[in-house]
């Protein structure tokens, strides 16, 4: 939050909403990293529920997300503005594009994980369904993979712990979809062996 925004609040130019604002940041500078603030612990539910990505022919990628298996649930056009909505198998969250629904460059989005339990397995129905999908690899660090390939290792995790072996397809404008294989969730039993070790000791550090 810029400086003369902080101000225009502090002295009562804003309206309640940027108050409110404030406060959560003031308070989430006062309760260092890994600890809750009162009003976080107070919340109420804020689940992630769509990503929303950037297309040039709606119709294009309508047809790939349905390709996928994934669950189409609407499809609205009125006037210059369409809104299509898919939501992979298992989600809480689902994808959403069309015409004026996002000022995102189409195929700019980067980052997106998709969760699962079988990564090769996956790899393999969605090469099935004519899907181009990449190679797995993994991190040599443990933690996560890096954006600019450093450490990146072809194959699956040698050992296969969750959360350490990767995969990645696009869809037809390159939007980007890494596939993350999680057997076993974190954090997890102290001393388990289902984690790579620079992992369990990440989360086991912001727990102290």
């Amino acid at each position: 939050m810029e400086a003369g925004t902080i101000d225009a609040i502090l002295h009562g130019g804003s309206n309640e909403e940027d108050r409110n604002l404030l406060e959560v940041a003031m308070l989430d500078a006062r309760n260092p990293a890994g600890q809750k603030s009162d009003l976080a612990e107070e919340a109420s539910s804020m689940a992630l529920e769509i990503a929303v990505i950037g297309v040039t022919d709606v119709d294009r990628a309508k047809e790939f997300y349905s390709s996928l298996g994934w669950r189409f649930d609407i499809d609205v056009l009125r006037d210059d503005y369409r809104v299509v909505q898919f939501t992979p198998p298992g989600s809480g969250c689902s994808v959403m594009f069309g015409k004026n629904v996002t000022a995102a460059e189409p195929g700019s989005s980067r980052g997106l994980h998709l969760v699962v339990t079988d990564l090769e397995g996956t790899r393999r129905r969605l090469l099935e369904h004519g899907i181009p999908v990449g190679e797995p690899f993994h991190d040599a660090g443990g933690i996560f993979h890096h954006a600019n390939g450093l450490g990146m290792v072809a194959g699956m995790n040698p050992e296969r712990k969750s959360y350490a072996s990767f995969m990645s397809f696009r869809d037809p404008d390159g939007n980007e979809w890494t596939v993350q294989e999680v057997t076993a969730r974190l954090p997890g039993r102290l001393g388990s062996k289902r984690f790579t070790p620079e992992l369990a000791e990440a989360v086991r550090g912001t727990g102290e």
